[in-house]
């Protein structure tokens, strides 16, 4: 495993940079974490997907009001316009029809209560720290800090790739229309990380700031795999449900 803290010291060109930011992916994206592998497997349980798909409601009910932030900070007019489509793609058009109502019907239809799901109330404490986190940093760090900790999403269609057809195939209660949100993931994560880089690599012009890039990704893969320590540590055998947080036989 790299140690990245100091990935830039003495400055990178612009392919370097790239290559330690797609490295920083290849080793801690949490395509690599044991909760993952359970789920491709298909060894998790019923509770285990359902507390998976309710933690995982509120980190992206967060993502439009990150991206809000991010816009805020933003005085270039065409930055805004590029970026505000993430915005509508998880809010829609309507604030109804979005990813997040996608996602709200892949945990319903996994046998969760609607209200419950969006009132966040039966989270992990450790997942409401960490969307609390991310949402703070995208708040009060530069813009340029921000757009760089959304580079996770070069990785996003890698970790679709791998959950979706093993969820098909190895859970009989999973369907098509249970994980329609993944089936516009890939090619929205495709265009915005293809935008989000071009903006670091073409904002980078020193090596603090190179250096910065690589931490805001690293703070980045570290609050998703934090949320799967979480479900892991709560809900994998033997299970240490904290008090308040979602309990699957409370949900049957």
């Amino acid at each position: 495993m790299s140690d990245f803290h100091d990935a830039a010291r003495g400055g990178l060109s612009t392919s370097e940079l790239e290559a330690v930011l797609r490295q920083v992916g290849a080793e801690r994206y949490h395509n690599r974490h044991p909760f993952h592998h359970k789920m491709t497997s298909g060894a998790l349980s019923k509770a285990e997907m359902q507390a998976w798909a309710l933690n995982r409601y509120c980190y992206q009910a967060v993502i439009p009001r990150k991206d809000a932030m991010i816009l805020a900070h933003a005085k270039d007019p065409a930055f805004r316009a590029a970026w505000r489509k993430r915005i509508e793609d998880h809010d829609g058009a309507d604030g109804w029809s979005g990813g997040i109502a996608r996602w709200l019907h892949l945990a319903t239809s996994l046998g969760l209560d609607a209200d419950a799901v969006k009132s966040e109330r039966l989270a992990l404490p450790a997942t409401r720290f960490a969307v609390g986190a991310y949402l703070s940093f995208c708040t009060n760090r530069t813009l340029f800090e921000a757009v760089a900790s959304s580079l996770t999403e070069m990785f996003s269609p890698l970790i679709i790739g791998e959950r979706v057809p093993a969820m098909l195939a190895k859970y009989d209660y999973i369907t098509e229309d249970t994980l329609a949100y993944f089936s516009r993931r890939p090619e929205q994560a495709s265009r915005d990380a293809d935008f989000a880089l071009a903006y670091v690599l073409g904002h980078a012009d020193t090596a603090e700031r190179q250096q910065q890039a690589i931490d805001a990704l690293v703070f980045k893969c570290d609050i998703l795999w934090a949320m799967l320590d979480a479900l892991q540590h709560a809900y994998s055998e033997p299970g240490n449900i904290p008090p308040g947080a979602f309990r699957p036989e409370a949900a049957q």
